[in-house]
């Protein structure tokens, strides 16, 4: 999946790929780039054209999450349980949507704990969890990436409060803060750390090679940082003095 990532990168910044040219950069056969542009393809971000592709996304657009979910999937896993070692039981928590998050919930699934979860998919993970207290927001569900926005679900977010919110991103680092590409998941992001005693950003180590669009807030506002050994070590020492707990997930 990393290969994935990095075609999608080169389609964003250049606006189109040759299959030739992608097979002598990676080291695989033309087949194989074919496949993988195919798959781009069928998620929404690539056009296929003789010989090669076309981005279908804008520069600096979000990936679809059917591709984010099978990127750094063991890093993300590792991550999740981390942070669920970090939340006790009886414990009350929002929990972000996007491809971290869900991990998170699956390795909530057998906790005692009260969770609202912000995406359908993590909804689903514990619909049938025999000890987790499931409350569900209200709110539009956002085409493509099911998590649930709007005025609905900030106004649910803001009428509770909660031990742990669970806060996923677009891109993390000392000097930007948190950011994220999409404007109506700013808000929900921001009622949630608003919401919350304490705030776990979970971020795989790509996310410190990217700033989105908007901002969510300053790194200052996080209390811990659960992310990957690949943290670049002058993000880690810069988060850390700006009072962030960094915790890298063995």
């Amino acid at each position: 999946m990393d290969r994935l990532r990095a075609i999608m990168e080169t389609l964003m910044t250049s606006d189109s790929v040759s299959v030739a040219e992608l097979a002598a950069e990676h080291g695989v056969s033309e087949m194989t780039i074919r496949r993988d542009l195919d798959e781009l393809a069928q998620q929404g971000v690539a056009r296929r054209v003789r010989g090669g592709a076309q981005s279908l996304l804008l520069r600096g657009e979000e990936p679809p999450f059917g591709v984010r979910e099978r990127e750094s999937i063991d890093a993300k896993r590792r991550i999740a349980a981390e942070v669920a070692a970090l939340i006790a039981d009886g414990e009350a928590v929002v929990l972000d949507g996007g491809s971290t998050a869900l991990e998170v919930a699956r390795a909530l699934h057998d906790r005692r704990v009260t969770v609202l979860p912000l995406s359908l998919q993590s909804i689903q993970a514990l619909a049938d969890a025999p000890r987790v207290r499931l409350v569900l927001p209200g709110g539009e569900v956002r085409r493509g990436e099911l998590n649930v926005t709007g005025p609905l679900t900030v106004g649910t977010i803001g009428g509770l409060r909660f031990d742990t919110a669970v806060i996923g991103c677009c891109g993390l680092s000392a000097e930007h803060g948190m950011t994220a590409h999409d404007l109506a998941e700013v808000a929900v992001k921001q009622a949630a750390i608003g919401s919350a005693r304490r705030v776990i950003a979970v971020a795989d180590s790509t996310k410190f090679r990217q700033t989105a669009f908007a901002a969510v807030c300053p790194a200052s506002r996080l209390d811990v940082l659960v992310t990957d050994s690949g943290i670049p070590r002058d993000q880690h020492d810069a988060l850390t003095a700006a009072g962030v707990t960094v915790r890298v997930a063995a």
